[in-house]
């Protein structure tokens, strides 16, 4: 493993630290979408169907089983313990568009034609528009809690770290994965404009407004 994997990683499960911190120490979710956080459980257990036949090493396997329980102890507190906090009105993106398109994807790009790989591939298409409808949030509330920027920018970061990790992974191992670097640049580039208003206003005291 290379530093930018580490601190892709990192940064990953920072982002989640983060959200479970905002959730349970305001008893609220609000400004948080439960359609992606939903998509994100898809993503974790389709992912790691392997789990428990292919073991790489003991830290891939540990994070494999935070992403999937830390995703789904998400979903519970939006879903159950913290659910009058949870307003459906404004978490209004409709997912199908973007389920039924990766899906597709997934039958006809893949590695082989075999269910695990297709489960692989349709949970790397998801997870690169899966923060879809977070970002269809903040655009119609047009403002978010600076906690909430601060976990948004560690998911964004984690997966813009990825980018120097493909890099280094070709000129040392000469190894290419052309669907985690194709998703993987389109995740990063919907961050875009969010990554502007944090870095032109967040980190310099300012709260999160995106421009009218």
């Amino acid at each position: 493993m290379n530093i930018f994997r580490l601190l892709g990683d990192l940064s990953h499960l920072a982002s989640i630290i983060i959200l479970i911190h905002k959730i349970t120490t305001s008893r609220s979710c609000r400004g948080i979408s439960f359609k992606t956080q939903e998509l994100y459980v898809a993503v974790f257990v389709l992912r790691y169907l392997d789990l428990f036949w292919n073991h790489v090493s003991y830290y891939n396997t540990l994070m494999k089983l935070f992403f999937i329980a830390s995703s789904c102890y998400i979903v519970y507190l939006m879903r159950i313990k913290f659910r009058p906090t949870n307003d459906p009105s404004i978490d209004t993106f409709r997912i199908e568009f973007i389920i039924g398109p990766c899906l597709l994807l997934a039958l006809i790009i893949n590695y082989e034609f075999i269910p695990t790989e297709i489960a692989w591939a349709f949970s790397i298409y998801l997870e690169s528009v899966a923060i879809l409808p977070q970002l269809f949030l903040l655009q119609r509330t047009g403002e978010a809690e600076t906690i909430t920027t601060h976990y948004l920018a560690a998911l964004g970061l984690y997966r813009a770290l990825y980018i120097p990790n493909w890099i280094y992974r070709y000129w040392t191992d000469g190894v290419v994965d052309v669907i985690a670097v194709v998703a993987g640049l389109v995740q990063t580039g919907l961050f875009a404009d969010f990554f502007y208003v944090y870095f032109t206003r967040v980190l310099r005291g300012q709260s999160f407004e995106l421009p009218a």
